[in-house]
């Protein structure tokens, strides 16, 4: 249909002269006006481009995909990282996770894997950071104890608190009966070696 109209718009202008058109039916030229002939011309043109593809219209195209927007916090990520490290054993003085931790090698391992400095030792962090309640407490805060014996009120243990509200949860590197990294709620035992809480990122 595209052909046929092209193919007339074609005729019609070589039939078309100095505002003459040929009728072979009566074989002379008749006058046409120049109103007529715009008309003519316009009409095949709309038909013309009626044979044109429609333009794309402009917009989103739907095909894409967007990657969503990570808006996990520096704590989220961390405690996240720490959790991979679960069931790593106990050793004492180690910060490799393929031989074992101990408790601030455990601390030490985690935080330096995003780049932030901290003491190697737990009575390293005595006076570090910013002390917070137990009741204010947030995920990603450090959780400082005594050591075994909770009547030298040192800091010897620590760990990383992973959930806050009805009770406090917190994974740490023991040399107790887990013997490794482990997540252990807060119980009465843990409380009575209970030093503070620190905010350190």
């Amino acid at each position: 249909m595209c052909l046929i109209m092209i193919m007339m718009r074609t005729k019609m202008k070589r039939m078309i002269k100095n505002k003459y058109i040929y009728s072979s039916g009566i074989q002379e030229f008749i006058p046409v006006r120049p109103a007529i002939i715009l008309m003519l011309n316009t009409l095949l043109l709309s038909f013309v481009l009626s044979c044109s593809p429609a333009p794309k219209e402009r917009g989103i195209d739907s095909t894409l995909t967007v990657a969503p927007v990570d808006t996990s916090t520096l704590a989220d990520k961390l405690l996240r990282f720490a959790k991979t490290l679960k069931g790593t054993p106990y050793k004492y003085g180690s910060t490799n996770p393929r031989e074992g931790f101990d408790c601030s090698g455990f601390i030490t391992y985690v935080f330096n894997h995003f780049k932030i400095d901290v003491p190697r030792s737990s009575a390293g962090f005595t006076n570090e950071g910013v002390p917070v309640s137990l009741a204010t407490a947030q995920p990603g805060d450090l959780i400082l104890f005594t050591g075994t014996d909770s009547t030298i009120r040192t800091v010897g243990h620590m760990g990383i608190i992973t959930q806050v509200g009805d009770s406090i949860v917190f994974i740490h590197s023991t040399s107790g009966k887990a013997y490794g990294v482990t997540e252990t709620t807060l119980d009465k035992y843990y409380m009575g070696r209970f030093v503070k809480v620190i905010r350190y990122i």
